[in-house]
């Protein structure tokens, strides 16, 4: 049974099945706690929180196993274990299977490709992760997840939040950038510029008084306009 966070309103909508009505919670939105959850994964069980304590976790869901741009994407997740590492964060996936089904997949990856998916996949079978998270998303399927991917921070707040369809896989790329932006700009309290990369310059905060302009001015900073200044690192 979903257990709601205080203050969520939980969205409602008809079932093509029948005319009952079925609760479904809305996504966490950036800024929010991430809804904590007890499952049973490739891993073994887990407790959200406990795996997410003083760690950065990236948690995606993807819509079945057995099939291939998921296969692609896990596969993809799997090969960037290093990095992950590196960067102090974790992995989890998600979809709407039976563990049975993620061991079967995992170990048939595996033995075809040599790639293992050593982080935890959640056995969802009862979608209760899904619709507490908003992975489920009625309008594209009823019975597998859309592909989500959250980057949760080590207080267990939600930092980022993208949603793809059943059809089109993620950029890992763009999930790798986008970490390091975030735990850069945490470091350095400071913000990212279009397409940026690491390594590149940053937006230093516009000043708030007019002392703060007239030290800007006499900085040595790279400025576009009193409010758009930037640096390296």
């Amino acid at each position: 049974m979903v257990k709601f966070r205080p203050g969520f309103l939980p969205r409602l909508f008809l079932t093509k099945k029948n005319t009952t009505m079925e609760t479904i919670t809305g996504m966490p939105r950036i800024g929010d706690k991430a809804p904590d959850f007890e499952a049973v994964t490739t891993t073994g069980k887990l407790k959200f929180s406990d795996y997410n304590k003083g760690s950065w976790v990236v948690f995606f869901s993807h819509p079945a196993d057995f099939t291939p741009v998921c296969t692609t994407e896990m596969s993809g997740f799997a090969k960037e274990k290093e990095f992950f590492a590196k960067h102090n964060t974790k992995l989890m996936g998600l979809s709407i299977d039976s563990i049975h089904a993620h061991i079967a997949w995992v170990n048939a990856v595996n033995e075809k490709t040599g790639v293992l998916f050593e982080f935890p996949i959640v056995a969802d079978i009862d979608m209760s992760v899904s619709k507490l998270y908003g992975m489920l998303q009625p309008g594209e399927s009823e019975t597998a997840a859309v592909r989500a991917v959250f980057i949760i921070d080590p207080e267990g707040k939600v930092r980022l939040i993208m949603y793809y369809p059943l059809n089109v896989g993620r950029n890992m790329a763009e999930i790798k950038r986008t970490l390091l932006a975030l735990q850069t700009s945490d470091e350095y309290k400071v913000a990212m510029p279009l397409d940026w990369q690491p390594g590149e310059k940053v937006i230093v905060p516009a000043p708030k008084t007019l002392e703060g302009l007239a030290e800007r001015k006499a900085s040595n900073l790279e400025m576009v306009d009193w409010y758009l200044a930037k640096k390296s690192l």
